[in-house]
């Protein structure tokens, strides 16, 4: 049964993405969670509504958007659906007649997607000034960036070989790292297809073929998802016998976090090899009330949201007025220049990239 305050259109889109789901194979579960918070004196009927739609990861604080609603007197129902694939899909499948006025979750490998199905309307967020350019990639403000993250290859320097201080991504062609390396499919994995574009931001159209070669000789292992490849790493804490994984930028934040030990060992990020992840949120073309939904779009971008979001997502805040957490700063290797490539490459190439990737693994 659908939450309460969960209207038919949304059903019907939660089902479209069901159907969705199943259609990419995208492996994950597709769910609704319908919340609406206000605050203690509350609002009268007749108070706007906004349906803020995100992806199943999507965590803030509990009572977060009951201030929200204190301070401007609009309600906040959230829905999350699936993965950042399934609610792009599902909100391209509805432009320009969406099912909810603001959608959180979009990133840097499918906004190109979700600009040209005209998704999104402008809406130049308040705080925007406090964001470095390096995260304003849509330059008509269709998009506003919430939080960047990094994918990472992780080792653990003591199993490696004696001698070896550092690592860098072509020290994974070396034959002193034969089998020791574990990755994700970039046709099942977003860790997996990040990490593919890292080799393709490093190498290039005429060497990151040569270069995945070389890792499939050396004994590279290729797992269907995260989950899997953190489990054959050696600091799974589940038995692994891999020493490199390629993982994210704040898994030595958890490693650290949750440790057992008070002097816990953590993984190492290997630089090199960082590709920036970025977050977005916008305002759905043809939402019916615009104007409650750039007030939340500009919400998510304020520093008591933007301060939250570390040790709630684990990435990054993009508000240079944010604090962050000491638990997750102490844990957290700066990631100067991560690589990158421009969201229309992407949408581009990536079909042929992953087509001729597989053919490599055949």
């Amino acid at each position: 049964m659908p939450a309460k305050g969960t209207n038919m259109k949304t059903v019907s889109f939660l089902v479209s993405l069901s159907v969705l789901a199943v259609a990419c194979t995208s492996g994950g579960s597709v769910s609704s969670e319908s919340s609406t918070t206000t605050a203690q004196d509350q609002p009268p009927e007749s108070a706007e509504s906004v349906t803020l739609l995100t992806h199943e990861s999507f965590v803030l604080s509990e009572g977060i958007f009951e201030t929200f609603t204190a301070n401007t007197g609009i309600e906040v129902e959230l829905v999350a659906a699936g993965d950042a694939g399934t609610i792009v899909a599902g909100a391209i499948a509805t432009a320009g007649d969406p099912v909810g006025d603001v959608l959180f979750g979009v990133d840097n490998l499918l906004m190109q997607r979700a600009l040209d199905a005209d998704v999104f309307q402008p809406h130049t967020a308040a705080g925007l000034d406090d964001v470095p350019d390096r995260f304003k990639l849509d330059g008509d403000n269709r998009l506003t960036p919430i939080d960047t993250g990094y994918v990472c290859v992780n080792y653990r320097g003591e199993n490696l070989p004696d001698g070896t201080d550092t690592l860098t991504m072509d020290d994974l062609r070396l034959p002193d790292f034969a089998g020791s390396f574990v990755t994700q499919n970039p046709e099942s994995s977003t860790p997996g297809l990040a990490f593919l574009f890292a080799t393709i931001a490093q190498y290039g159209e005429d060497g990151w073929k040569d270069y995945w070669t070389d890792l499939k000789d050396n004994g590279v292992e290729i797992t269907p998802g995260w989950s899997e490849a953190w489990a054959a790493y050696v600091g799974g804490g589940q038995g692994g016998e891999k020493a490199i994984v390629n993982s994210y930028a704040s898994s030595p934040v958890f490693e650290g976090l949750f440790a057992e030990s008070d002097d816990p060992t953590i993984s190492t990020i290997m630089a090199d090899t960082c590709f920036a992840q970025i977050e977005f949120a916008g305002v759905l073309a043809g939402t019916d009330v615009p104007e409650a939904a750039g007030k939340l779009v500009d919400y998510l971008l304020s520093p008591a949201v933007q301060s939250d979001i570390p040790l709630n997502m684990f990435v990054e805040p993009v508000n240079s007025q944010a604090t962050i957490p000491e638990d997750f700063a102490k844990w957290t290797t700066p990631i100067a220049t991560p690589l990158s490539l421009p969201p229309s490459d992407i949408a581009a190439n990536q079909a042929r990239w992953t087509q001729e990737w597989l053919e490599l693994f055949r």
